[in-house]
């Protein structure tokens, strides 16, 4: 889950907090929307902006974009992108969607705010801005926060301070790039949900993995359906001949709660009310998220 207040501090400070005030002035041959905190919307021509490279959205909802593009049509851009200066143009920050858009509709300007961002800032604004509106899937997410940690030398608990999400949300999402292919398409094509992500990432082979995934499809298996699966015929490690009793559905709901603070595998194991809490982890970065979460 996000955490209020810490995400979208970066994209904050780029959009001018207040509503933009109604008169409309002209200066320097383009029409210049003043705003009340002297913030000034210009209107660029959209062949002078060039696409985010930073952009980690790979796949966009041709419905919504659609809808976009009528509203637009209808409306006009109410919110303006956000661009930075290069030096042939432009080049696009965040509204990836509104510039799409207005390029299919054909408009000649687009309104922008022009600022200046570096070039970690352009991916971490590209980020926010989608994280905020929900818009990116887990795939697109590790991807982008894998991009971060290798070409700004960030950790997680970096990262996540940066977007605003813990560090095993992070640990949690970049290992969804370790699962075979196959299984990472089904992720982002929301074919799958994160939960049955983690379910498969607990598999110890690719093999297991990808007939589990085909089980998953197949029988349209819940998240607890599937961990209920994976319970009841994955082979027990035999130490001793353990007689365990059904869990009840009061220690299975403790379980789920824990895996939701925790974001990583919990087993409860209890008998005659003494037992285990079993908490997977898979990495020591992982572990040493796990610990923060609870010791916090």
């Amino acid at each position: 889950m996000l955490k209020q207040g810490g995400l979208g501090k970066g994209l904050g400070s780029l959009i001018p907090n207040k509503k933009y005030a109604k008169e409309a002035i002209k200066q320097e041959n383009r029409d210049i929307l003043i705003t009340d905190d002297s913030k000034k919307i210009h209107d660029i021509p959209v062949s002078l902006i060039e696409a985010n490279p930073h952009q980690p959205r790979q796949v966009f909802d041709h419905e919504g974009l659609e809808e976009l593009i009528e509203s637009i049509k209808v409306h006009g851009i109410i919110q303006p992108i956000i661009v930075t200066k290069t030096a042939d143009g432009y080049q696009l920050i965040a509204g990836e969607r509104r510039y799409r858009s207005a390029k299919v509709i054909g408009l000649d300007t687009v309104p922008a705010l022009v600022r200046e961002a570096d070039e970690q800032q352009k991916l971490e604004l590209a980020l926010i801005e989608n994280l905020q509106r929900r818009n990116l899937n887990a795939i697109e997410k590790a991807v982008a926060y894998e991009r971060l940690m290798d070409e700004f030398s960030l950790n997680q608990e970096e990262v996540g301070e940066k977007l605003g999400v813990s560090r095993s949300v992070v640990a949690n999402t970049i290992r969804f790039l370790d699962l075979p292919g196959e299984v990472q398409r089904a992720l982002a094509d929301e074919r799958i949900t994160e939960g049955h992500a983690k379910v498969v990432a607990g598999l110890d082979t690719e093999k297991e993995q990808l007939d589990f995934l085909k089980k998953i499809l197949q029988y349209n298996f819940t998240v607890r359906d599937a961990e209920k699966e994976i319970r009841q015929n994955r082979p027990q490690k035999s130490k001793k001949s353990v007689i365990r009793s059904p869990k009840t559905a009061e220690i299975e709901s403790k379980e789920e709660l824990l895996r939701g603070s925790l974001n990583t595998k919990v087993n409860i194991n209890e008998r005659g009310g003494k037992g285990q809490i079993v908490i997977d982890f898979y990495s020591q970065e992982e572990m040493n998220s796990v610990i923060d979460d609870i010791i916090n």
